[in-house]
């Protein structure tokens, strides 16, 4: 008799067919702990063969389902990783975003249905398996007047949390990690020492060079445990697995590290690299599989992972990312997901009014650099991404062996 696995989602096999990704038997567990959402996305291709999603939604017998159609296509104008110095006006980026959210109707109409029976207790699931890039943190929700419930941008209303098929061998949804608690392990490249501030409080190993980093990561003869593993470095990004890079590391060579502390002690994975939470299909290499350093991460045991969707190099990107991990680390009672949703709620009450986005230039035909720059700052909070379980705590210790709350650790 086979053992079920002491998972959030309660794994009962649905009657229909699995979804999944070519060959990955993904399946669906319908019976989730009350409050608890699922949104499952996956590749399909519409009736005119152009490549598209569809998904389906369920929280306890409230349900979903939207097969492909015309407006469920890439939509590669939306996606984050277009928020540069020289790409798409950020205006533009957040118009479009709320023009595409405004083609799905019926994932609205849901999302507020399980917002009006669960409130703030709610936590919603993304298993996105389409490496679209759809930008779901940021996904404009209506108001609901009737439940009194406000509009905006879904992941600064409600925990959500990121999840991808990872490929060893289980497939499933995210498992309960709990606390990760220990001190930090970090890379941090030359541009990037600034970010060793943030770790100033808490007992941290910092490693300027990659070769001693990844030694670390697989020095198990260490007793004490590792609750953070921080990158701060450059990334890049490219249509082949070959082009997924951190510090001038391709992902294949990640990919052959053990990074054996990961899974000792589940330890939270935080990227501060541009790109880092992109995905590639594996075609190249024969096979059909979302591959990215999230899914490496998560794959090699880390307990969750906090990456970013497209760059990260302006000084401003950098700053948000900084503060993020201190708000993080300096609220080890909270689910990371929960301060993550606080940080991109700060960031819409800075903004101001959804209602009143800037135009691309003003009455004298310039560009309004100023509306521009407090767009970008708006979305960049929101290209951070968490893939893990809904209830991941990080705990770091100090310097002294006890935790940010002076507990013994």
């Amino acid at each position: 008799m086979r053992r079920e696995l002491p998972a959030l989602l309660h794994l009962r096999h649905p009657p229909e067919a699995p979804l999944g990704m070519g060959s990955v038997d993904a399946r669906l567990n319908e019976r989730l702990e009350d409050g608890y959402a699922v949104l499952r996305v996956i590749r399909a291709a519409g009736a005119d063969g152009r490549d598209g999603y569809r998904f389906r939604g369920w929280c306890g017998d409230l349900s979903v389902t939207c097969a492909p159609g015309p407006t469920r296509l890439t939509a590669p104008a939306v996606g984050l990783g277009n928020l540069t110095q020289r790409g798409l006006y950020p205006s533009e980026i957040l118009r479009g975003i709320q023009h595409w959210s405004g083609n799905q109707g019926e994932l609205a109409s849901w999302i507020n249905s399980v917002r009006a029976r669960h409130g703030d207790a709610l936590r919603l699931i993304v298993w996105d398996d389409t490496g679209y890039e759809l930008p779901w943190e940021a996904f404009w929700v209506p108001s609901d007047e009737e439940h009194g419930l406000p509009g905006g941008l879904l992941g600064a209303l409600l925990v959500l949390t990121r999840w991808t098929t990872v490929h060893d061998g289980s497939q499933g949804p995210p498992r309960p990690t709990g606390e990760c608690h220990g001190s930090v392990l970090a890379y941090l490249h030359r541009d990037m020492v600034d970010d060793s501030h943030v770790f100033a409080p808490y007992l941290h190993r910092t490693h300027p060079e990659m070769t001693a980093f990844l030694g670390a990561l697989d020095a198990t003869d260490r007793k004490d445990p590792t609750g953070l593993v921080y990158m701060g470095c450059h990334g890049t990004y490219g249509d082949a697995v070959m082009s997924l890079t951190l510090a001038d590391r391709t992902w294949a060579e990640y990919n052959g590290e053990t990074m054996e502390v990961l899974g000792r002690d589940r330890s939270l994975v935080c990227l501060n690299a541009c790109h880092s939470g992109r995905f590639v299909n594996n075609f190249g290499q024969g096979e059909n599989a979302l591959r990215g350093f999230a899914e490496l991460f998560l794959r090699k045991g880390a307990g969750g992972c906090i990456v970013t969707a497209g760059e990260v190099g302006d000084l401003e990107a950098r700053v948000l990312i900084q503060r993020l991990v201190r708000e993080v680390a300096g609220r080890p009672d909270l689910p990371v997901p929960e301060t993550l949703r606080a940080f991109r709620a700060g960031a819409v009450r800075d903004f101001g009014s959804l209602a009143a986005i800037p135009t691309t230039r003003n009455d004298d035909g310039h560009v309004d650099a100023v509306g521009q720059k407090r767009v970008m700052r708006l979305l960049y909070a929101f290209t951070f991404q968490y893939y893990g379980h809904p209830l991941t705590t990080l705990r770091l210790v100090t310097e002294k062996g006890h935790s940010a709350w002076g507990e013994g650790s």
